[in-house]
């Protein structure tokens, strides 16, 4: 297989979003701290809180990604940059962030930074959903590594969680907002539901949280050797805790790995020393199980490393193929699995060689899929996944090997789900499985030390059939065991089993650490040591008393009295004490339901005469099998004893071919009618199960026309209210912004217009009142009711009869006019009336102000009066 040519990756969005597709600082601020910020529906306001909370002299760069209006132009900078004294910016390509600065993502784009500049891109849309949140934080991840920093508000959806766990791997922080202070609490709740949030909050707390942990900088695992001489002995003593807490050994795990994400643990929990975080270990068990899952993440998704899985579908499982060309039910282990997307990837793979390749031989696979913890197993066995792995899984692959979820998101079909059998299992502590065709552990060796390294792969070689493939992480080697496996695709990390001598006692198989007291040949101490009685006991059931075992309504066995070989043996495989397993040939048949019947009738049943099939030859027993009512601890158990039955003299000194064949006859009656008997008891158990069955089937299937019908409505219409409500719960918060500032310049122009004392009215087209000052109420008798009313058909005190036709004219010429113009009681007015123009340049009616000249015209009439 070294020869074939891996085909080119695909382009996808899975491409693009992929963090290892970007490349690594070399340029820009690498040590500058960047605030990436995701949220949707009720953003704003969680947005408000934050930033109003952010020091001006922060240090970071602050970048918001909001799902904005592809159609809308968005005024989320103009607002943002009310509540912060912090520069705000529309994001442009090719610009370089700098400190205390916040960038704003535009309306359909998608942002990403490189080597410290931010880069946009056309938006891509898969499967009718935007998904720039993950987008950016993937690439943020990669770009700031610890420096990285993400931060979930509130929105719909589970957009950002995938993107908040590039950024943990990578030993950046990840915040969200408390669920029950954000508007919608379906991002900020995907994040938590996926652990991958180190701190949640309150918006107007994060900042603080923020700031508080960039105070204790993770360090980058100190030199190649190990980490700092000062952590070394701190570490140890963790090692130990964990050992305790979570029976697995992380000593043999890479140094600079494990102080790595203990530093970060540490700077989230504001501790400075690692022997005090030590101490706060022993008195936080909550802590350490965050720790034990924090060694534990790691980056995982659907066919993450596209070109890899397309080589394993178009050559590497067609290989398998013809490597057997009888046919097969291959077998391969995943691990780890995490949640198992790279166990469901795989087994969608196989379809899909299996459609294309169409062998002649009936082919299957079976997936055992491990991983160390427990949770993320459970998270596997569910197999639901958020509505955003469309980013990862193509359309064509979501309809073929997915169910959309009445709930949300996407479940993993039966057909696939039935290829997997997870379980929590300990690659270095539990026995491999063995076997295999395909052994896929990626991205787990550079956790490891050398010495483990060395320890795992002569094990993977012993599990894998000859020829077996072994895929390994992009970052991953056979290191000095290039001589059991063979490159198969250097690229894409696939290697096949060679043919060499390798000795299974050379092996280091693994094994746990010996419980104490269970060390061989250890001496009891004195006050264990059993005693005379109990010694003699023993002695008189293992030689005298009838052999006999204990099971449960099951049939697993729970004790064992005096010897039961002849009866009794191990079965071959995993060990299983159960009594079906266990009876040797002869017996098994006959007590097939017998105690289960025992349990329901109360009485013994004898069993007689029973030939079993043992090393010696044939043992003629007598078994009963009955029900214990007392003592009450042993309620609910049966007790089955063995007594065997002598030879009969006269079956022994019988003569002639009628004696034997008499024997024989009666034997063989026996044995049919204790056939007959557990037939008849498995049948009548089996047609119990079948009516309850039956009647349960009728009841789901008349359920599940029901749901089935109303979930193809809800699907028609789901996706794009979701999709129209995000959007229109912007548009309302940018509208409701543009209110509040309306109202302010409403205020400030009322303000303006009373402070300056002049009496103004505002006339339409129509010579109507738009609008009026208070201090024109001293010359027209207006209230606020006389909004829309002519005003000629207000009361005046002015004596100025034209006033109507002057505006008029007005109105026509767009000349403004000025006259003085007298009150009834004597006072003077100088009256304007100017055009009313918009903004628009449209003239839609006109102004008139009143200013107060009384005093200039008595000054003028006294001056008159001295003259003459």
């Amino acid at each position: 297989m070294s020869d074939l040519i891996t085909p080119p990756p695909a382009a996808s969005l899975a491409t693009a979003l992929d963090v290892e597709s970007f490349a690594g600082n070399t340029s820009g601020q690498t040590d500058l701290p960047v605030v990436g910020i995701g949220c949707s529906a009720g953003g704003l306001e969680a947005l408000e809180k934050f930033l109003t909370h952010v020091p001006p002299d922060s240090g970071w760069a602050i970048v918001v990604i909001q799902h904005l209006s592809p159609d809308h132009v968005s005024a989320l900078p103009g607002l943002l940059q009310r509540l912060t004294p912090m520069r705000v910016f529309e994001a442009l390509d090719g610009a370089l962030i700098e400190p205390n600065c916040v960038y704003v993502i535009p309306p359909d784009k998608d942002l990403s930074l490189l080597h410290g500049k931010l880069r946009l891109l056309e938006q891509m849309s898969v499967n009718g959903l935007r998904l720039p949140i993950d987008f950016f934080l993937r690439s943020l991840a990669n770009d700031r590594k610890e420096k990285a920093i993400g931060v979930i508000l509130s929105g719909m959806g589970s957009d950002g969680a995938f993107g908040l766990r590039a950024i943990k791997e990578k030993g950046g922080l990840t915040l969200t907002q408390e669920p029950a202070s954000a508007q919608a609490d379906s991002m900020p709740r995907s994040a938590i539901d996926a652990g991958v949030a180190d701190i949640v909050a309150l918006p107007e707390s994060l900042p603080a949280r923020i700031a508080d942990y960039l105070q204790h900088p993770v360090h980058d695992g100190g030199s190649p050797r190990g980490p700092r001489p000062d952590i070394v002995s701190g570490l140890d003593k963790i090692v130990i805790l964990l050992r305790d807490r979570s029976g697995n050994d992380f000593s043999l795990y890479k140094s600079n790995t494990l102080s790595r994400r203990v530093e970060r643990r540490m700077a989230v929990n504001q501790i400075a020393s690692i022997d005090a975080y030590a101490r706060y270990l022993r008195s936080n068990p909550q802590e350490l199980d965050l720790l034990f899952r924090e060694l534990l993440i790691g980056v995982t998704s659907f066919f993450r490393d596209p070109e890899v899985w397309e080589y394993l579908r178009t050559q590497a499982i067609p290989y398998l193929f013809a490597q057997h060309p009888a046919g097969k039910t291959l077998r391969a282990w995943v691990s780890p699995c995490s949640t198992g997307e790279e166990a469901y990837s795989l087994a969608m793979v196989f379809q899909e060689a299996l459609a294309e390749s169409k062998p002649e031989a009936s082919f299957k696979l079976q997936i055992y899929a491990t991983d160390l913890d427990g949770e993320a197993i459970g998270l596997a066995r569910r197999g639901h996944y958020p509505d955003n792995i469309c980013a990862d899984v193509s359309a064509e692959r979501l309809a073929r090997h997915f169910v959309a979820d009445d709930a949300g998101g996407f479940r993993i079909s039966k057909s696939i789900r039935d290829m997997v059998v997870f379980a929590p299992q300990n690659i270095i502590a539990d026995p491999p499985f063995t076997k295999l065709d395909l052994l896929c552990c990626r991205n787990l060796l550079i956790y490891f030390g050398a010495q483990l390294q060395e320890r795992l792969l002569p094990l993977f070689y012993y599990a894998l059939n000859p020829g077996g493939l072994l895929l390994l992480g992009s970052a991953e080697s056979v290191g000095n065991f290039a001589n059991l496996f063979a490159p198969a695709n250097a690229k894409a990390r696939v290697f096949r089993r060679q043919e060499q001598t390798l000795l299974v006692a050379n092996l280091d198989f693994p094994r746990r650490a010996p419980v104490e007291g269970d060390a061989p040949g250890k001496k009891l101490p004195p006050d264990r040591q059993e005693n005379l009685g109990q010694l003699a006991d023993q002695f008189i059931q293992q030689n005298w008393a009838p052999a006999a075992v204990l099971v449960n309504e099951d049939g697993d066995i729970v004790y064992i009295s005096g010897r039961t070989g002849k009866y009794l043996e191990p079965a071959a495989g995993k060990t299983n004490i159960n009594i079906y397993a266990m009876a040797r040939e002869g017996l098994r048949e006959a007590i097939a339901g017998v105690v289960l019947k025992a349990l329901r009738v109360g009485q013994p049943i004898h069993l007689n005469k029973l030939r079993i099939s043992s090393e010696g030859g044939i043992q003629i027993v007598d078994v009963i099998v009955q029900a214990v009512e007392k003592p009450e601890a042993l309620r609910g158990r049966v007790l089955i004893v063995f007594k065997d039955v002598p030879a009969q003299p006269g079956q022994r000194k019988g003569r002639g071919k009628a004696a034997r064949d008499d024997g024989s006859c009666a034997e063989l009656m026996l044995e049919l009618q204790q056939t007959r008997e557990a037939l008849q008891v498995t049948h009548e158990e089996m047609q119990t199960t079948v009516e309850e069955l039956k009647s349960s089937n009728e009841e789901l299937q008349s359920t599940n026309e029901e749901l089935q019908s109303t979930n193809e409505e809800l699907t028609t219409s789901k996706e794009e209210l979701q999709s129209l409500n995000e959007e229109l719960q912007t548009v309302n918060a940018e509208l409701q912004a543009k209110v509040d500032d309306l109202t302010w310049v409403r205020n400030d122009m009322s303000n303006l217009l009373n402070s300056t004392e002049i009496a103004t009215v505002f006339l339409n087209n129509e010579m109507k009142l738009r609008r009026f000052t208070t201090h024109a109420t001293r010359l027209f008798k207006l209230i606020p009711g006389d909004v829309g009313r002519p005003l000629s058909h207000v009361v005046t005190d002015l004596d100025y009869p034209q006033l109507k036709d002057d505006a008029n004219e007005v109105l026509r010429t767009l000349v403004f006019q000025e006259k003085p113009v007298v009150t009834h009681d004597g006072r003077w007015f100088r009256v304007r009336i100017m055009p009313y123009r918009t903004q628009d340049n449209v003239i839609d009616g006109v102004v008139i102000t009143f200013t107060d000249i009384t005093e200039i015209k008595q000054l003028e009439a006294e001056l008159r009066t001295r003259g003459d």
